[in-house]
Parts: C-alpha cells; sequence; structure tokens
C-alpha cells in the first residue's frame, strides 16, 4: 500500500458517508488548533503561546500531510490527550503501552500505527512498503520483542486464505487441491476437513519467501479510539478528512466534566454493550444477550441511553420475528422514546385490548411527543371498538390549499419536485428546492451559541458535529437560557445581522443543523426578507419540543416574493405518493398558525411518441 494509503481511505470514508451538501473547502484545517491546551493543567481553547508550546511537542509541516509520518503525529496527538484527560481511567495496561510507545524508534513507531490504521489485523511483510518507514524487518523488531505483533500466529485455514493469492494456494497447499483451475471458495470446504488444525504462516507456507505480522494488540487500540472519541464508529481517518480541509468542526472548549466516560467500569460498559450489540446482530440467542445486557450496572445516564436503544433495537426484531412475549417484556423495561407505543401496539397484537388500552388512555393524558400523540389518535377509537364500545368520531383533517398540476415528464432523472420547481418558478418568484434544509439551517445559525455550548457530557473530542445529547429528552431544558437568548433576537430584528454574520463566520463548519450546500447567499437574502420573524420563532420553538421528529417532514419547496416580501411553501406529491405522518404533523402546524402552505398533486402528461 503506497504511502498515502490512509489520506486517501479517508477521502473514500468521507465518500460513503454519503454527504449530502458537499462542504466548501476554506483551506487547510490545522487539526492541533482544535485541541485543549493540556499544559501545566490549563483547560479550554489553546491561546497563541499555550498553542505554540502544542506544537512544539509534535512539529508538523505547515501543511500537516507534508509530513511523511503525520498519522503518527495524529496518533501520539491522541495518546498526548488521553494521558491527560484520562489518567484516572486508563489501566495499568494502556498506561504501560503509552510509557513503551514512546520510547521506540519513530520507524517502529509508523509501523505499528499504519497496522493499526489498516483493515485486519494479518499483515504480509512483502506488502508493507512505507518510503518512510523504510526496512519493514528491522522496524518490526522492537515491535515483535514487546509481543504487539506476532510472526508466529496460529491462523486457520479460512484466515490463510485471505492473505494468500490463488496461484499462492496452490503453490503450498496444491498437492491437496483436486481441481486447481477452480474458484478459491470451491477449495476451502474440502482443505477445511483435511486441515483442521490451525499453524503459523510459516508452517503453512515453507516455500514462500514471506512473513506473516499479526496485531496482537487491536483491542487495546479499540479502547484508546473509544475513549477518544466516544464511539467506535468513528475511526483514524478523522484526523486526515481534518487535515485535507474536508471537514472543519467547531471549536469546543473541554473540561473535566466533557468525558463521556468518565471511570474503568463506563468504558468496560460501553465495550461490553458493542459486543451484545455485535452478538445480536450475528444472530446468537436473544435471551442470552438480554440476561446479559439486564445484567448490566450503570451511572451513566449516556451509557444507560445507549442500552435502552440497544434493548428496543432488540425488541423490534423481536416483534417483527413474531416473539411477541420477548418484545412486550423489553419494552416494559425500556425507557427508550417509543418504546411505550410499541408497548400498546404489541399488546393489540396479542389481543391484550383491555390493558392496550389502558396504557392507551394513560398515554394520551400525557404523550411524549406529538408523533406519539398522533399514533394514540388512531389507536384509542380502534381499541375501544375492539372492545365493543361506541364508534369515536375523528376530528375531520383540516383543509388543505390543493393544487393540480400535470406536467410532462422532461428528464426521468429528475425527481417530481424538481419538475414542479422548474414549472412554478419565475423570475420575480424564485422557487427552491429546500425541504429541510432552509428553517433547520436559519435555526442552526442564529442558535449556534446554545447549539455549541459547551455543558458537562456534550463534546468529548475535537470531531463533534454537534452534542452528544443533542436528541436526549432534557437536550433544550439544559440549555433553555442560552437558548432563549438566542431566539429573542427575533424580536427586535436582531437576528438578520446575526445569522448574515454566522453564515460568513463558520461557513463549512460542521452542524447537526446547517446544509452548507443548499444555503447559498441568494436563497438565505430572500429567506430573511420574505420570512416573518414571528414565523422563524414558531418553527424554532417546535424544533426544539422533539429534534428528531420535527427536524424532518418540511415542505419539499419553498417560493418567494422578494417585492411583496412573502412566501409559500409547497409539499409536492407525484403519481401515487401520499403524505407521511410527519408531513402531516408540519401542515397542521403551518395551518395552524396560518402559515401559507399548499400540497401540489402531480400527474405525468402523456407524451406523443
Amino acid at each position: 500500500m503506497a504511502a498515502n494509503d490512509l489520506s486517501s481511505n479517508a477521502v473514500g470514508t468521507a465518500q460513503r458517508q454519503k454527504v449530502r451538501h458537499p462542504l466548501k473547502i476554506t483551506g487547510q484545517c490545522r487539526l492541533l488548533s482544535l485541541f485543549v491546551c493540556i499544559g501545566q493543567g490549563v483547560t479550554g481553547i489553546c491561546t497563541h503561546n499555550q498553542y505554540s508550546l502544542a506544537m512544539a511537542l509534535f512539529p508538523v509541516t505547515e501543511n500537516p500531510l507534508d509530513d511523511p509520518f503525520y498519522y503518527l503525529n495524529n496518533f501520539m496527538q491522541v495518546l498526548d490527550w488521553l494521558e491527560h484527560r484520562y489518567a484516572d481511567v486508563l489501566s495499568l495496561e494502556e498506561q504501560r503501552f503509552i510509557r513503551e510507545f514512546n520510547g521506540l524508534p519513530r520507524e517502529s513507531r509508523g509501523l505499528l500505527v499504519r497496522m493499526v490504521m489498516r483493515k485486519g489485523i494479518h499483515f504480509r511483510a512483502g506488502k508493507l512498503h512505507y518510503v518512510e518507514i523504510g526496512d519493514i524487518a528491522s522496524a518490526a523488531g522492537p515491535l515483535l520483542a514487546l509481543g504487539w505483533i506476532d510472526s508466529q500466529a496460529p491462523l486457520a485455514l479460512e484466515t490463510l486464505f485471505e492473505v494468500l493469492l490463488k496461484a499462492e494456494i496452490v503453490q503450498c497447499l496444491g498437492s491437496a487441491i483436486d481441481q486447481p483451475k477452480g474458484k478459491k471458495a470451491d477449495w476451502l470446504p474440502a482443505l477445511s476437513e483435511r486441515y483442521p488444525e490451525a499453524q503459523s504462516f510459516r508452517d503453512w507456507c515453507p516455500t514462500l519467501d514471506d512473513c506473516l505480522y499479526s496485531l496482537t494488540i487491536m483491542g487495546l487500540c479499540d479502547r484508546l479510539r473509544l475513549m477518544f472519541f466516544g464511539n467506535l464508529y468513528q475511526d483514524w481517518s478523522e484526523f486526515v478528512l481534518a487535515d485535507l480541509g474536508i471537514f472543519t468542526y467547531e471549536k469546543v472548549e473541554f473540561s473535566a466534566d466533557s468525558r463521556g466516560l468518565r471511570s474503568r467500569e463506563d468504558v468496560d460498559a460501553c465495550l461490553f454493550l458493542h459486543e451484545q450489540q455485535q452478538q445480536f446482530e450475528a444472530g446468537e440467542a436473544l435471551a442470552e444477550v438480554v440476561e446479559r445486557i439486564n445484567g448490566l450496572t450503570l451511572s451513566n445516564p449516556w451509557l444507560q441511553r445507549r442500552r435502552d436503544k440497544l434493548l428496543f433495537q432488540i425488541g423490534q426484531h423481536c416483534e417483527r420475528i413474531a416473539d411477541f412475549s420477548t418484545a412486550l417484556a423489553l419494552y416494559r423495561q425500556c425507557a427508550y422514546p417509543g418504546a411505550r407505543l410499541r408497548l400498546i401496539r404489541v399488546l393489540e397484537r396479542c389481543e391484550e385490548y383491555e390493558l392496550a388500552l389502558d396504557l392507551a388512555t394513560q398515554a394520551g393524558q400525557s404523550p411524549q411527543s406529538a408523533a406519539e400523540q398522533q399514533q394514540l389518535l388512531r389507536v384509542l377509537p380502534r381499541l375501544r371498538r375492539k372492545l365493543g364500545g361506541p364508534a369515536m368520531k375523528r376530528a375531520s383533517p383540516r383543509e388543505m390549499v390543493r393544487l393540480d398540476l400535470q406536467l410532462p415528464r422532461v428528464d426521468p432523472a429528475l425527481s417530481v419536485e424538481y419538475h414542479v420547481q422548474a414549472h412554478l418558478s419565475e423570475e420575480a418568484a424564485p422557487v427552491h428546492y429546500v425541504e429541510n434544509s432552509l428553517i433547520n439551517s436559519l435555526f442552526g445559525l442564529l442558535c449556534w451559541p446554545a447549539i455549541f455550548a459547551p455543558l458537562p457530557g456534550a463534546f468529548f473530542h475535537p470531531f463533534q458535529r454537534g452534542p452528544v445529547d443533542l436528541l436526549s429528552e432534557d437536550f433544550h431544558s439544559r440549555r433553555a437560557d442560552l437558548f432563549q437568548a438566542c431566539l429573542a433576537e427575533l424580536d427586535d430584528g436582531r437576528y438578520r445581522r446575526t445569522i448574515g454574520e454566522r453564515y460568513a463566520q463558520k461557513w463549512g463548519v460542521q452542524s447537526p443543523f446547517v446544509f452548507w450546500g443548499v444555503l447559498s447567499e441568494e436563497l438565505l437574502e430572500q429567506a430573511l426578507d420574505c420570512l416573518p420573524a414571528e414565523h422563524l420563532k414558531h418553527w424554532f420553538n417546535r424544533l426544539l419540543l422533539d429534534i428528531k421528529a420535527n427536524r424532518a417532514g418540511m415542505p419539499d419547496l419553498i417560493q418567494f416574493w422578494p417585492q411583496q416580501k412573502t412566501y409559500r411553501m409547497i409539499e409536492v406529491k407525484g403519481p401515487g405518493d401520499r403524505l407521511q405522518d410527519n408531513q402531516l404533523r408540519w401542515l397542521e402546524f403551518c395551518h395552524e398558525h396560518q402559515m401559507p402552505i399548499a400540497v401540489c398533486y402531480v400527474q405525468w402528461a402523456e407524451q406523443d411518441a
């Protein structure tokens, strides 16, 4: 693999993450400026002098990727971060690893990090080519002495197949292969019966002039990665994406209370939950997985929510396979949002109508969200009817302003929304395809200080798109004063200047609300001219009531009349489409507050052949 394999893999990672709206690259991001100054016990964003001191610890060029050991510099930053922020959490084994790692030759450290950051744990020496490291055998020597890599690790035949080419398999095991011109996959079953015992690479392949290095410390490195990121889905490519300027992140102060994992017990519990999720997804017996999860004692609210989410996911799986007794037990003990409604639905499917009605009635008195309230309005009449009660008259749906269009399908590759946009748009009344992006972006820009407030437990590391507790029930209440101060700008007109300035200052910085690829200066100017502050305040307050549910379902298009300073939102439905629940809730909300909105139903016009 080439010396720049990590940076190219990082770009591939960014592409696989399906970033919907590409970010504008405004120059190289100096990653170290994101880090907390840890010298002399100082926390917070580094001052110039403190930043210079940090840079002296990890010398890099003006562009971090110009240093061929950029990946090693990044890894050492993580170790330094963990030593100072998690000194009381690191195990003796982890402390010893950091100490011994720092004492290794640079080439040996580089080789280990290269292997840790690659896929898998087995590496052919002959395929490790890094100019900056030089002779691989020499660099591997200290790692072998410490036991961090092993050249004699026993390999099962299936693993051996993964590291050998087809011709090499024939060379090493050809006498046992009946059809040498067949496929590798076809050889494996018969050879596995003949060679059931694991052997070292050298024993398997004595005729190959190569050796295999196997990482023995991947578990330890995963624990370090978990402590740094607070999760196991982010990896080391985050550093390179930041160095390349592909992603930039808000700089947030970090305090001692910012840690997601506050004790060794938290680290072990987080890893345990991750293992249980993997075993559940691999199809292990549900009863055993659930029993192990229920046996876990937690004091960390963040981990409690993760456990509840896992139990909720298992409950949903049990519903799908009609294991209703297990689903009922899981939903009864689960505090994850939506579990109560699922419990009601499962009780109904089990024909426990009285229990379902009692719980639904109780839920109706204090619904957890607008989504739950909407579902209960459907469930309660049905349950009463099944118990022989009188039919309940449903409230008539509010009459919607309706547009009916018959349009030629000019380009089948374009969605129906783009066809309606092109049809309705005029020079004096432009139409923008914004869906959820515009209102969310305006909210994100105005309320930026509240969203990125450095509250305890909100930010764990410098690569966060938003606070960890964004979707928690107490997200708003913990920041109520901060949001109130932001929304107060809508009352006196300051919001226009604030949003405009923040758009310029924060352009491209990752945010859970702002869609940079959609939010042009033209769209922003028209929105601020035509959207009344009163309407913005209604929308923003609704977002804060239930961020997870309410930041989706907004109308597809918005049309502005800049001269009249008015607007209209348009929800588009193509042939056979119907309004979804979250869209119905937004439509009802807009009508309640007398906001101009219409539903456009499209039929395709027949075109002559």
